[in-house]
């Protein structure tokens, strides 16, 4: 008796769900029917609690972002993405010193006056990435929750839970800067590399 072949076509909940886990990297926890569908299509793998996509699922979802080369969509949001690099450069800054103190020993937070500076930095950003999605939601209306999420995670932070800013196990303000960050790489077709390089260009070219 020959096995059966997996399937090729998804229904819509299974394709927002296969989106879903490529952009997030994984899923732990109890899964979804159309979650569970991926695993039967070759497209996740569940290793214990946590799912995983396959390399497939990484190139199907590559195919669905993926604006067209010459287009005045993929135009704007490339122009909004280069907005964007420089605050990621900054995020990632705030979020190395939420986690450790000047002299690179791990931030144990009893210093307030250092963490309250950490959390001011963090408010610019928090303006600026907000900018930025809302002409990228002009533009393309799968942006629309992440101005949600984030504004969640900083809730939760103000609120006293320090996990909220950095955990990578949950729907943190990071985490989410990460999901934010994946879409508009796999729409723009635009490698880690590709990537990394132009940030660094964009923010030298900022400071002069």
């Amino acid at each position: 008796m020959s096995e059966t072949a997996p399937r090729t076509e998804l229904a819509t909940e299974e394709k927002a769900a296969l989106t879903d886990l490529v952009l997030r990297g994984m899923h732990q926890g109890d899964l979804s029917p159309a979650q569970t569908a991926l695993v039967e299509a070759e497209l996740a793998t569940a290793r214990g609690p946590v799912l995983v996509p396959t390399q497939q699922a990484v190139q199907t979802v590559s195919a669905i972002l993926l604006v067209p080369q010459e287009s005045a969509t993929r135009d704007r949001i490339y122009q909004l993405f280069t907005a964007f690099l420089p605050i990621n450069r900054q995020l990632r800054e705030v979020c190395t010193d939420w986690q450790r103190l000047p002299d690179g020993t791990p931030n144990d937070h009893t210093d307030a006056t250092w963490d309250a500076g950490v959390r001011d930095r963090l408010d610019d950003i928090d303006a600026g990435i907000g900018r930025i999605l809302k002409r990228l939601t002009v533009v393309d209306e799968s942006f629309t929750d992440y101005r949600e999420q984030l504004t969640a995670a900083l809730e939760k932070f103000d609120g006293g839970d320090q996990s909220a800013l950095t955990s990578p196990l949950s729907a943190s303000y990071h985490n989410v800067w990460m999901w934010l960050h994946q879409r508009l790489l796999l729409m723009l077709g635009i490698s880690r590399a590709e990537d990394e390089a132009l940030e660094e260009q964009l923010v030298r070219e900022q400071s002069g």
